[in-house]
């Protein structure tokens, strides 16, 4: 029913004739200002409905897709938003989407276990011999660890690919592309502990996040 609800929303968005509900006046506002793109909000939401029974992703590629349908679409509208028009930018925010859902997916493992829940893509733990078992246990031989480096390699290769644009990106651009420093640290603090997905610094805050943004920021960097 919220999905419908949204995707009616949209629709009604579009002839001007908006729900009362604060959030879709607000997105309303935002769509006639920046004239946003209708095809990105409704991929939103489809994309979710989609998942909205909560298994785990079948491959690493359905988790990219999910990434791109979601945080990718999100990352059009925001190029949207800052006038942006470029196809490089596109292609960066395809891969920035891409690796947002990897380390989101990998961020909230933990909590997911917590609650007996797995999503991390089945192809990847096969390939390993790891069961969704070997999780909810929380175990740490290095199969289970070989599972999260083989998919933190691949949000670290999308990554390297939205930086391979970077010349080419319009500078306007950027402070969209900004979350790449905090995809990054959370790769490193990975990495750092030999891809223990449960280790107990994962959960704790980086306090010199936001010098980071700003000095990327301020260096016109992402």
């Amino acid at each position: 029913m919220r999905m419908q609800f949204w995707k009616k929303a949209v629709e009604d968005m579009y002839c001007d004739n908006p729900p009362h509900q604060p959030v879709a006046i607000e997105l309303w506002k935002a769509v006639k200002k920046h004239n946003l793109t209708k095809r990105w909000l409704m991929r939103i939401i489809d994309e979710r409905e989609k998942n909205l029974d909560d298994k785990a992703y079948r491959s690493i590629q359905e988790l990219e897709d999910y990434a791109e349908n979601t945080q990718g679409s999100l990352l059009y509208l925001t190029l949207e938003v800052l006038g942006v028009k470029d196809l490089h930018a596109d292609h960066a925010a395809s891969h920035i989407g891409k690796a947002q859902g990897i380390v989101t997916c990998l961020r909230a493992t933990p909590y997911h276990s917590s609650r007996r829940q797995v999503f991390l893509p089945m192809d990847v733990c096969v390939q390993h011999g790891v069961s969704q078992e070997d999780f909810l246990r929380r175990n740490q031989d290095k199969n289970v660890r070989d599972v999260v480096y083989d998919i933190a390699s691949q949000a670290h290769l999308h990554l390297k690919h939205a930086r391979s644009f970077h010349r080419s990106v319009p500078a306007e651009a950027f402070p969209a592309f900004l979350q790449t420093v905090s995809l990054e640290d959370y790769l490193k603090k990975i990495q750092r502990v030999d891809f223990d997905i449960f280790h107990p610094s994962l959960q704790q805050k980086n306090t010199l996040l936001p010098l980071s943004l700003y000095i990327q920021s301020w260096r016109k960097r992402y």
